[in-house]
């Protein structure tokens, strides 16, 4: 497991932002993970038109974070 930690802004309130966790299986690197991140980035933000995609980062799952 991979986890991209994408920083999100509403769309109505650009300095309403918050930081989302997305998991997913991945068998490449943490750089590779940066690379292929957008397809998953273009998709939640698609089902969260509300919301625009800042910045991310690929890590490691963490247990103490919460899971989208």
């Amino acid at each position: 497991m991979i986890e991209i930690i994408l920083t999100v802004c509403a769309i109505a309130n650009p300095n309403n932002c918050e930081e989302k966790y997305l998991q997913f299986a991945w068998n490449g690197s943490i750089n590779q993970c940066m690379m292929g991140a957008p397809p998953y980035i273009a998709q939640w933000i698609g089902q969260h038109p509300e919301w625009t995609a800042r910045k991310w980062s690929c890590g490691y799952p963490d247990s103490r974070r919460r899971q989208i």
